[in-house]
């Protein structure tokens, strides 16, 4: 584990003034058009609602005396929660919080950027104590708004980037080199990737970039790849691996890497249920170490992503800030994932 910081200045939240002074109108009519109320021209409310998104400004839905407080809320926004990676993240984050008198509320974006945006300002507008949000990449709108928040904010499950604030989570990069590296030293020359498809999955793209990397450094290249959309599924991964397989009949893969558990399992399962030798013939292997993997015929080899541990390290983050709002400020926790090798990734004797 790898621990920094960086000097990030405290920043004041914005108020109707700021907004007020960026588009030229008075605070009434800021006020007006932000709660949609009152005889206001269009062309001043494309103005109003512009600058108000440049800043990166949410309303303050708590009313009254508690308008300038905030409420003991955490906001964990997350891409799922049908994925099983993420329940752990939140399995590690309520055992911290639950020591104090912090409570997590989940918004999900289902990977979606426009989603995360629109989740992110909801949650902002009730005043939350702090934020923990997964990765690195958002809109311009949603990097506004964690900028302009001015409450603790902690990105997890990757530090391959500059936060805003803190973040927690692992090198992705660094974790497909190290795969890379381990399938490469076992003596697998010619290896097929399989996952998703890659715009809006960051972090699955990290660890393909730095996956190629190294095969590069050892004069190799990805033969083949199979890629798909929508949730990582078993049926998607006996469907993409035999896909892979029988478009390299002729010249067979001895090694598929998988963005993830979930097809990986399946990949194994198809494998298996063709007879086909697995590691003998094929060697795989996965990447997150979910608990499912425990029950299939065979251990697959795959990395352990850290997934309570970033979530216990990013509450700990946020309830630390909260007593003390000037410690730990720019913070970034890199942890180091380990892979298991199960028995799907055959060690073969180097050659003298």
């Amino acid at each position: 584990m790898s621990q920094g910081s960086r000097n990030t200045p405290a920043r004041r939240p914005l108020t109707l003034r700021d907004v007020s002074e960026a588009s030229g109108v008075s605070e009434m009519t800021v006020s007006r058009v932000l709660r949609n109320r009152g005889d206001v021209s269009e062309a001043t409310r494309t103005k109003v609602l512009e600058a108000a998104r440049e800043l990166g400004y949410v309303p303050n839905k708590i009313a009254g005396a508690l308008a300038s407080s905030r409420v003991n809320l955490v906001a964990v926004i997350i891409p799922s929660m049908s994925n099983m990676v993420f329940p752990e993240v939140m399995t590690g984050i309520t055992e911290i919080l639950d020591e104090t008198e912090l409570q997590p509320v989940v918004g999900v974006t289902h990977y979606k950027p426009e989603r995360e945006e629109a989740v992110l300002y909801q949650m902002l507008s009730w005043r939350p104590s702090g934020v923990i949000i997964a990765g690195l990449e958002h809109t311009e709108a949603a990097k506004a708004m964690l900028g302009a928040a001015g409450i603790p904010i902690v990105e997890i499950m990757d530090t391959d980037g500059e936060p805003v604030d803190s973040a927690v989570g692992i090198s992705h990069r660094r974790a497909g080199r190290k795969m890379a590296r381990e399938i490469i030293d076992s003596g697998y020359r010619r290896i097929g990737f399989l996952g998703t498809k890659m715009p809006l999955d960051h972090r699955a793209r990290k660890r393909f970039e730095g996956f190629t990397e190294v095969l590069a450094k050892a004069g190799l290249e990805i033969v083949d790849s199979e890629f798909y959309s929508g949730g990582s599924a078993l049926a998607k991964g006996r469907e993409m691996t035999e896909a892979i397989l029988k478009r390299n009949e002729e010249e067979p893969l001895d090694f598929l890497y998988y963005s993830n558990d979930m097809i990986a399992a399946g990949g194994l399962l198809y494998c298996l249920d063709k007879g086909i030798d697995v590691p003998g013939e094929i060697g795989l292997a996965g990447f997150n170490r979910i608990e499912f993997i425990d029950g299939l015929p065979r251990r697959l080899a795959t990395m352990d992503s850290c997934r309570i541990e970033i979530g216990r390290a990013a509450a700990r983050i946020i309830a630390q800030r909260v007593e003390n709002p000037q410690e730990g400020m720019g913070e970034v926790i890199t942890l180091e994932p380990s892979i298991e090798l199960g028995d799907t990734l055959k060690r073969r004797k180097k050659p003298l």
